[in-house]
C-alpha cells in the first residue's frame, strides 16, 4: 500500500484504514495495483467461457433471486443486465454526500479487483477514471436492507456507467452522459454477469459505517479532551487515573485512556493547587472516564478491524474461481458483519455523548462543582449555560433511541428467497446523525469547561490543555453575560468534529493505530 497526499495506489486485500480515510476526506486520485489486472481478466475469461459453452449458471445466464430457475437465452443477456440495473434503481431520499460516495466507488473497485466478479477490466478502469475526474453518481440514501448487497444504491451507482440518470460534479448536477464525456467515456453495454457484479456487494453500508467510524473517533478524541477540561474546571482528583488501577483490571482501552488523560494533565498548576484538598471521590462521569471511554475505544477498535476487512472483501455473488473454472453462489453480500460493527460504533458514540452530558450537568451544579451556578456571574439576570445543557440533554436522549441496534431487525424480501437481511445500511447511515449529536454535546461541554477554568485564573492548566483552551477561545468568547449562544454551539460542534488533537489522544484513534 502506497499513500501520498494526492495519490492512492489500491492493492485489493491490503487497503488500510488510513488510505480509506484519505479517500473519505478527498483530494486524492486512485490507481489500481497492476497485479490485479490479470486476476480481473482471468475471471472475465471464465465467465465468457461459460456463456460460449452454454452452461446454465446463476447470475450469468439466469434470472435473479426468486427467478434464479429461469434460463435466459444468450441473445438477451445484455438486455438482462441492463434491466437488472434499471429495475433495481429504486432508491429514495437525500443523495449520499460526495465523501461517502468516494468511499463507495473506491471499495467497489477494490472488491471487483479481487478477481472473483467476472467483470471487464474496462468497467473497473471507468470507475477509477470517473472517481479521478470528480464525477460522482447520484445515490439516494434509502432503499437497501443490506442483503443481496446494497442493491438499490449500487444500482444508482451503476446507472452512471449506462449513461442513465444524473451525476454530480463539484456539487453541480448534470446528465450521466455528460459526466461520462468529461471523463472521456461512452455509455457501456453490460455483458454477462456485469450488472450483477456491480449491484451485489456491501460497499454502501461499509462506506457509511466507515464514515461513522471516522467521525466517531473524532468525537471520541474530543470527548477525552473535554473530560480533562471538566476535571480541571471542578478541580477534580487525578488519583483515579493512576495506572496501577487500570493494570489491575487489564482492559486495554481503559489502560490507554487513563494514560492519555494523564498525559493531557501533566504540568497543570490547577491540578497542583489542590493536591492536599482532601477530595476523595468525584462523580462517575469524571472518575470513570477511563472505564467508560476505554470501553468505547475497545468497541471502535473492533469495528475498525471488521470494516477494514470488509472494505477489502469480495462481496459479490456468485463468485468466480479461476483455478477450477467454477462459479459458486454463496452469500458474501449479506452485510451482517457491517451491521454489527455499525451497532457497536453507535453504542460507543451514544455513550461518549451520554457521559459528556453528565459532566456538563456537573459543571453547572454549583453544589457539586464549586463554580458559580450555570457558570455565569450575576445569576438570575443571566441564565448562563442553563439551556445549552438542555440542548445537550435533548441530543444525548435522541442518541439513545438511535442507538437501538439495526442488526436485530429483519424483513424478508424477494418472495421469501431473501428471508433474513442485515439492515446494515440503515445501521450505518444513522451513525451520521449520532456523530452530529455527540459532537454538539461534547462541544458544549468543552465550552462550559473552558468557562469554568476561566474562573480559576490566573492559575494555568497543563501546557497541552492551555493550547486547547486557546483554540476554544479563538472560536467562542468568555460568557460575561447572556448572549445568543446558538452560533457558539455550532462552532464548538465543528471543533468536536475536527481531526486535530494532541498526539496522546490522536494516537488512540483507530485509523491512526492500525
Amino acid at each position: 500500500m502506497s499513500l501520498t497526499t494526492h495519490h492512492c495506489l489500491l492493492t485489493p486485500g491490503k487497503v488500510d484504514l488510513a488510505t480509506l480515510k484519505a479517500i473519505y476526506r478527498g483530494g486524492v486520485t486512485l490507481a489500481l495495483d497492476e497485479s490485479s489486472r490479470s486476476r480481473i481478466q482471468q475471471a472475465r475469461a471464465t465467465v465468457e467461457a461459460i456463456v460460449n459453452e452454454g452452461k446454465v449458471t446463476y447470475g450469468i445466464n439466469t434470472g435473479f433471486g426468486k427467478l434464479a430457475q429461469t434460463t435466459i437465452p444468450t441473445e438477451r443477456l445484455a438486455e438482462l443486465q441492463r434491466n437488472l440495473v434499471l429495475s433495481h434503481s429504486v432508491g429514495l431520499g437525500d443523495l449520499l454526500p460526495d465523501d461517502v460516495v468516494r468511499v463507495i466507488m473506491a471499495t467497489k473497485v477494490i472488491s471487483l479487483a479481487r478477481g472473483h466478479s467476472g467483470i471487464r477490466m474496462e468497467l473497473v478502469d471507468a470507475l477509477i477514471a470517473l472517481f479521478n475526474a470528480g464525477i460522482m453518481p447520484c445515490i439516494p440514501e434509502k432503499g437497501s436492507v443490506g442483503a443481496s448487497g446494497d442493491l438499490a444504491p449500487l444500482a444508482h451507482l451503476s446507472l452512471m456507467l449506462l449513461g442513465e440518470g444524473e451525476v454530480r460534479v463539484k456539487g453541480r448536477m448534470m446528465p450521466a452522459t455528460e459526466g461520462l464525456a468529461l471523463a472521456g467515456l461512452q455509455p457501456f453495454v453490460l455483458g454477462p454477469k456485469e450488472g450483477l457484479a456491480l449491484l451485489n456487494g456491501t460497499q454502501v453500508s461499509t462506506a457509511l459505517a466507515l464514515r461513522g467510524l471516522f467521525e466517531g473517533e473524532n468525537v471520541f478524541a474530543a470527548g477525552l479532551v473535554a473530560g480533562a477540561l471538566s476535571l480541571e474546571a471542578i478541580k477534580g482528583s487525578v488519583k483515579p487515573f493512576d495506572p496501577r488501577i487500570h493494570e489491575a483490571r487489564g482492559q486495554q482501552g481503559q489502560i490507554d485512556v487513563a494514560a492519555a488523560v494523564s498525559t493531557l494533565l501533566e504540568g497543570s498548576a490547577i491540578l497542583n493547587s489542590h493536591t492536599h484538598c482532601g477530595r476523595v471521590q468525584d462523580p462517575y462521569s469524571i472518575r470513570c472516564v477511563p472505564q467508560v471511554m476505554g470501553a468505547c475505544l475497545d468497541n471502535l477498535n473492533h469495528a475498525a478491524k471488521v470494516l477494514q476487512i470488509e472494505a477489502n472483501a469480495a462481496s459479490d455473488n456468485p463468485l468466480v474461481f479461476t483455478d477450477t473454472g467454477e462459479v459458486i453462489s454463496g452469500g458474501n453480500f449479506h452485510a451482517e458483519p457491517v451491521a454489527f460493527a455499525a451497532d457497536i460504533i453507535a453504542l460507543a458514540v451514544a455513550e461518549i455523548g451520554a457521559i459528556s452530558e453528565r459532566r456538563l450537568a456537573l459543571l453547572l451544579d454549583s453544589g457539586l462543582s464549586g463554580l458559580p451556578p450555570f457558570l455565569v456571574n450575576d445569576g438570575g439576570v443571566n441564565s448562563g449555560f442553563m439551556i445549552a445543557q438542555v440542548t445537550a440533554a435533548a441530543l444525548a436522549s435522541e442518541n439513545k433511541s438511535l442507538a437501538h441496534p439495526g442488526s436485530v431487525d429483519s424483513l424478508p424480501t424477494s418472495a421469501n428467497q431473501e428471508d433474513h437481511v442485515s439492515m446494515a445500511t440503515y445501521a450505518a447511515r444513522r451513525l451520521g446523525a449520532m456523530c452530529f449529536n455527540t459532537a454538539a454535546v461534547v462541544g458544549i461541554e468543552a465550552m462550559a469547561a473552558a468557562q469554568g477554568i476561566d474562573f480559576h485564573r490566573p492559575l494555568q492548566s497543563s501546557p497541552l490543555l492551555e493550547q486547547v483552551l486557546a483554540g476554544i477561545r479563538e472560536r467562542v468568547a468568555y460568557l460575561e453575560k447572556d448572549r445568543l449562544m446558538a452560533p457558539d454551539i455550532e462552532k464548538m460542534r465543528l471543533w468536536a468534529a475536527a481531526d486535530s488533537w494532541p498526539e496522546a489522544i490522536a494516537a488512540l484513534q483507530p485509523a491512526r493505530a492500525r
